[in-house]
């Protein structure tokens, strides 16, 4: 019993929040490819093989979106319930799920869980963590359900009662979770594009992402200060007006770029909605409302730009996250305009926040070139469409440019290794390896040297 003891304490030690997000998330990737690889969950007539299972799990899980085989056509309903079990658990993260039911059964936490909480939400304090996952399950229940009700509205006549139901449900839980997966294959349609004039499924859609997108410690501060702006944190400042710009902005440049493009023979109505969804859904939910294969080159590179910033820290969105190219932005204007700190809304952002913005978005700049760098050399693709391909992949996004179908089994697993990485957080992932080292408290002698 002693020796037991011994090894669960250095188990508990090693076991780390970073670490427990990593292995959990290999663990409900396995669980879901072995289920994917089921008989019946195949649709009838087709066959599984084993690396469809693996990547359709993985982009489940980590709330992607990119397929190597229609999600309509590939699965039958078992295997379509269990996307979107994953998609939800994926999207939440199975450590916040598990703390819900915990705390609902009348279980407290323990300073070990709520570190992992900590981690698994991408917050800085550890106060009030029970409240935040109460809001954050109900929260998800009475939103995807509202969702689902209007999307059931519009789908019933046309797919009928049970299909109506089935994919408002689905494709409510799939947008808000920011996963991007849909079925509407069945019907003859490519992702929403069937649905560029309705205005009821675009805004609908588009809440969801939204909504799911902002971050959980957004939607409490909100909760609690209502309208009263000026009370918010400062994260929700941040993230609400990045949010609102990254929606106004893009939304108008696609309104021009795309009218002789993506969006030609569009009505006046039909080219507004559709600019409205296609500067949404890039952060970071994967539907479409137009070809990508038919948008201009410009309005490529915007959509590129937009799956890169992706959503709110803390939330079902992947992408470097807002408050990091916000933060980023305000350092470089700083540094621009010879400021001693950099401040914002009344606040001056800390030294460590900076420095962390800065290590996330090289990690993923670095991890997106070396991968574009191996799928060039391995399939040859042009360059353009292979980086849309990988962004998409690493921010969890799961927009594509027709490449992903096309790929061999090397540049496929590559995708698979950018898709667990950003879902996890591609900085977290790599302190994984490190959150026992320290380094000795020794400054080395200061040397300047000349950069840019």
């Amino acid at each position: 019993m002693p020796v037991e003891t011994k090894q669960g304490k250095r188990l508990f030690r090693w076991l780390s929040p970073g670490r427990l997000m990593a292995a959990g998330f290999l663990l409900l990737i396995a669980i879901g490819m072995l289920l994917l690889m089921l008989p019946f969950s195949a649709a009838a007539g087709k066959h599984t093989s084993f690396m469809t299972a693996l990547f359709t799990s993985v982009s489940a899980c980590c709330v992607t979106g990119l397929t190597v085989a229609d999600t309509f056509s590939q699965w039958s309903l078992f295997g379509q319930i269990v996307l979107l079990v994953l998609i939800q658990i994926g999207g939440l993260s199975f450590i916040t799920i598990g703390t819900a039911i915990s705390i609902m059964l009348g279980n407290k936490l323990g300073l070990r869980q709520r570190g992992w909480i900590k981690e698994s939400l991408n917050i800085n304090d550890m106060a009030g963590i029970s409240r935040l996952i109460r809001t954050v399950f109900k929260g998800t229940a009475l939103i995807e359900a509202a969702g689902a009700l209007l999307l059931s509205v519009r789908f019933i006549p046309l797919m009928g009662w049970g299909n109506g139901i089935w994919y408002g449900i689905f494709h409510s839980v799939s947008a808000f979770c920011n996963a991007g997966f849909d079925l509407m294959g069945t019907y003859g349609m490519s992702s929403f594009c069937g649905f560029s004039k309705d205005p009821v499924v675009v805004i609908t859609v588009c809440m969801l992402i939204l909504t799911g997108g902002i971050g959980f410690i957004v939607w409490q501060d909100i909760l609690s200060c209502g309208i009263r702006m000026k009370k918010y944190t400062l994260q929700t400042k941040m993230v609400l007006s990045m949010s609102a710009a990254l929606v106004l902005i893009p939304a108008i440049l696609f309104f021009f770029t795309e009218k002789d493009a993506a969006f030609r023979g569009m009505s006046l109505g039909e080219r507004l909605l559709s600019s409205l969804f296609t500067a949404v859904t890039p952060r970071t939910a994967g539907f479409n409302i137009i070809e990508y294969t038919d948008m201009s080159e410009g309005g490529k590179l915007l959509t590129t730009a937009l799956m890169f910033v992706g959503g709110g820290s803390g939330s079902t969105a992947g992408g470097v996250k807002m408050t990091t190219v916000f933060a980023l932005l305000l350092h470089l204007r700083a540094t621009v305009r010879r400021y001693e700190g950099v401040n914002i809304f009344g606040r001056r952002l800390d030294e460590n926040t900076l420095s962390k913005a800065t290590a996330v978005l090289s990690t993923y700049l670095f991890l997106s070139c070396l991968s574009s760098f191996l799928i060039c050399a391995a399939d040859g693709f042009p360059i353009g469409d292979t980086v849309f391909e990988v962004v998409s992949a690493i921010c969890t996004v799961g927009i594509s440019a027709g490449l992903t179908r096309k790929l061999g089994i090397l540049s496929q697993l590559i995708l698979i290794f950018l898709m667990y990485t950003g879902r996890l957080n591609s900085l977290s992932f790599a302190l994984s390896f490190t959150d026992n080292k320290r380094s000795v408290h020794i400054k080395q002698p200061a040397e300047d040297i000349s950069v840019g």
